[in-house]
């Protein structure tokens, strides 16, 4: 017999609404998971999907608070999405207590799935390590020896920093600093003379959204970018690129977990996300999308809403949405899936408005991840 918490599948999108990182995320991210919702008719063993959203303000003490409700009072079953690296951890721990599953799409940081995993817990689209991996051994190999990075100050920004040096260093090449810049910034002028002054001859981007557009804008200024020394995005989304404009984001390399002009199906989802949302999906709304879907049809499955045999079903079922490649459940909750080098197509190359991305190669997702023999997640370790 089905047996459904409340007689309704309850998805919480947790999202920034109206923040630094709310373009690539926010309201797409909620229309990514209605849009999966649909793809199941809007109902699974006969019971309905209600999808429900909040905006935690990339406030770790905020995005727990409304865990706690939506978990507590609100019967939510799942929270889906969360960027930011902070507020992640902080609902990890709260749905690890609740025994509730948590589905992260927009969080990068190792720890979600190493060293603070749960057994709850699905880090599904991308870590810091994965697109430090990607990006930094393409432009290492390519022959940029010498780095500097400006990094975001919070678990996100300081995790891929630290990543990229470590991939910087065992690929033969040197990382000469790294400066540090609140969250949100608008100036960021004495963090670029820095990284100038230090002669790098990369400076790395380490940061998310509105805080990435404001560097790589700004870096011109001081001809960074378009002389000796170059940029490399550690994090760069689709929207950002748009907001950039490709005059100033062409030939940067970047990777990316999926691209909307893919194939035949990517191109389809993304017809759909377009009429509501204006634009392609970024790759974390991807993402989102993919996460809901494979949890309903697991939820389908398992017979029940109820945590562990859903969370198991989740592992044993094969994830077959269009943007996610060679994709499977590792035991530590990370999703490990092939992902995509890309470049910045310059402007006489792009066809027009979204056509940004020049795929370079495919990358094996067992080139991304760290071995399970070095996780720090717990229950792996035991």
């Amino acid at each position: 017999t089905a047996q459904v918490s409340g007689d309704v599948i309850k998805i919480g999108v947790l999202t920034d609404l109206s923040g630094v990182v709310s373009d690539p995320t926010g309201e797409g991210s909620v229309a990514a998971a209605e849009l999966a919702a649909q793809e199941m008719g809007n109902s699974v063993l006969g019971k309905k999907i209600e999808v429900i959203s909040a905006d935690h303000q990339h406030k770790a003490d905020i995005g727990a608070a409304i865990a706690r409700r939506w978990f507590d009072v609100e019967n939510v079953d799942v929270i889906v999405d969360v960027p930011n690296s902070s507020v992640a951890l902080a609902v990890q721990a709260i749905a690890r207590e609740r025994k509730k599953v948590l589905l992260v799409s927009s969080a990068g940081t190792t720890a979600v799935s190493d060293a603070q995993c749960s057994p709850y817990g699905i880090q599904w689209t991308f870590t810091t390590y994965a697109m430090a991996r990607g990006t930094a051994s393409a432009v290492v190999k390519a022959g940029s020896k010498t780095w500097y990075t400006i990094a975001s100050d919070y678990a996100f920004g300081r995790q891929l920093a630290k990543d990229t040096e470590a991939i910087v260093t065992a690929n033969g090449g040197k990382m000469l600093g790294a400066v540090y810049h609140p969250l949100n910034s608008s100036d960021f002028a004495s963090y670029l003379l820095q990284a100038q002054s230090s002669g790098a001859g990369i400076i790395a981007v380490a940061n998310a959204g509105g805080d990435t557009i404001n560097t790589i804008k700004q870096a011109t200024e001081f001809g960074i970018g378009t002389g000796k020394q170059k940029l490399a995005a550690m994090f760069l989304l689709l929207t950002d690129v748009n907001s950039l404009g490709l005059d100033a984001a062409q030939g940067t390399y970047l990777t990316t977990a999926s691209y909307w002009d893919r194939d035949e199906a990517t191109r389809a989802f993304s017809k759909k996300f377009r009429e509501r949302v204006g634009k392609p999906p970024t790759m974390l709304q991807s993402g989102v999308y993919g996460s809901v879907l494979h949890y309903l049809k697991a939820i389908a499955a398992a017979g029940t809403d109820q945590s562990e045999p859903v969370l198991a079903k989740m592992r044993e079922l094969p994830i077959t949405d269009p943007f996610s490649r060679n994709a499977h459940i590792r035991e530590d909750g990370l999703v490990v899936r092939d992902m995509l080098l890309a470049q910045v197509k310059q402007p006489s190359e792009s066809s027009g408005r979204w056509d940004y991305y020049k795929i370079v190669s495919e990358i094996p997702g067992k080139d991304l991840v760290w071995p399970l023999s070095e996780s720090k997640c717990p229950p792996v370790k035991k």
